[in-house]
């Protein structure tokens, strides 16, 4: 019979494993290594799962939400590692002291089922989620291995699931307007249906803002991360940044993992990420649309590019125009209370940003295809965000 030199010890095999996946080895490799030192023992599979378990709660204290976690593996990962992603986040979260509503929500929206107490988790995956064995173990081992790598995010606070303040009506409504906006073969409806959209949530905002004063300013701006899909992520973060902008929020990327994070009042959060969203879905369609074959092969990639950060630039302008009339039809209706509000609001958010992120830099984009920025910026122009007021007279 062949001798194994692991120990029955799972905290050494949680070790041992630990170690081999910060090294980098492929998975059919760890997974031999693993074999030839703990054969097929219940020792081995306790290890992996403690091994996950751990990284998966050193994540959490680095500020990592599920959400967060789902998002990073669906980009680094091979496909099917999101739901055992899930699963580790869930038995993670059952064995801490107490509760955390926004993450039981979290994972509730992720699918996730209670883990059986049992049986180890990589043990599940074969019995319950249908993987060969070495594959299970691979899959622990590549996700350990990514969970211990991945940098310290501030931590955030809990998040509403719906904003205080802001009325579950408009934005259910709002969330209409888009899908329509997005559905419709038509960019004229497209237009005034996104236009509507913005000034349904920013007319709620301002009313909001002065019916809760400038004493109650909160001492801190809420926060939010929003995941970018690649192709051209860095370019699609620039649409981020022009819109969280035009409503009152600060946007700070962090480019290694094509996340955006947005600071601001949780109304005006609502508000930019509903946008964002919706714009992103029709900047992709209206790219496909430019580059209709015509722009040489070799060259598209630098058209894309510089169509998608023309397209996020004049929309930019565009809001930042509609944003600033808004106020003013605001300040009209609603007085010069308005002001010290928003004055109030901006200093909690600029101060908020200077204790998340005490280290921020500049980037700059260049552009190195003059069709394309043309091409954007004529997108955006088309994708007007100021229609008559017929469009807007119903609310």
């Amino acid at each position: 019979m062949a001798t194994r030199a692991g120990s029955d010890d799972p905290e050494e095999a949680a070790r041992f494993l630990a170690g081999l996946a910060a090294a980098g080895g492929r998975g059919e490799q760890v997974t031999a290594v693993l074999r030839a030192r703990y054969g097929t023992s219940r020792t081995l599979l306790a290890g992996a799962e403690l091994a996950l378990l751990d990284a998966a709660d050193a994540l959490h204290a680095r500020g990592w939400g599920a959400r967060d976690v789902t998002e990073v593996v669906r980009r680094r990962l091979s496909a099917g590692r999101v739901v055992l992603a899930v699963d580790v986040l869930s038995a993670a979260a059952s064995r801490r002291p107490r509760g955390d509503a926004a993450l039981d929500a979290d994972l509730a929206d992720l699918g996730a089922t209670p883990p059986a107490r049992d049986v180890p988790l990589v043990a599940q995956w074969s019995s319950v989620r249908g993987l060969d064995p070495d594959d299970a173990l691979s899959a622990s081992v590549a996700l350990v291995g990514l969970l211990r790598s991945l940098p310290t995010l501030p931590w955030l606070g809990e998040e509403q699931r719906v904003p205080e303040g802001v009325d579950a009506r408009v934005l259910a409504r709002v969330r209409g307007l888009l899908a329509k906006a997005e559905s419709t073969e038509f960019p004229e409806e497209a237009e005034a249906l996104s236009a509507k959209a913005q000034e349904l949530m920013g007319r709620h905002a301002l009313e909001q803002a002065v019916v809760a004063g400038p004493g109650e300013a909160a001492p801190r701006a809420a926060a939010r991360r929003l995941w970018i899909d690649p192709p051209y992520a860095s370019a699609k973060s620039s649409l981020v940044h022009q819109v969280a902008g035009a409503n009152r929020c600060r946007a700070v990327s962090l480019a290694a993992l094509d996340m955006v994070t947005v600071i601001g009042h949780a109304a005006d959060l609502a508000t930019v990420e509903l946008l964002v969203t919706s714009l992103l879905v029709q900047a992709d369609r209206a790219m496909l649309v430019a580059d209709d074959g015509s722009v040489p092969r070799s060259r598209t990639r630098s058209f894309r590019h510089a169509f998608l950060l023309a397209y996020a630039t004049r929309i930019g302008e565009r809001l930042q125009a509609a944003a600033h009339e808004a106020q003013a039809h605001a300040r009209a209706e609603l007085g010069e209370g308005l002001l010290p509000v928003l004055a109030a609001r901006a200093e909690v958010v600029e101060r908020t940003v200077g204790e998340l992120f005490p280290r921020l830099t500049r980037r700059r984009f260049s552009v190195g295809n003059g069709e394309g920025w043309a091409a954007g910026r004529a997108a955006a122009d088309a994708a007007s965000l100021t229609p008559g007021r017929d469009a807007l007279a119903e609310r």
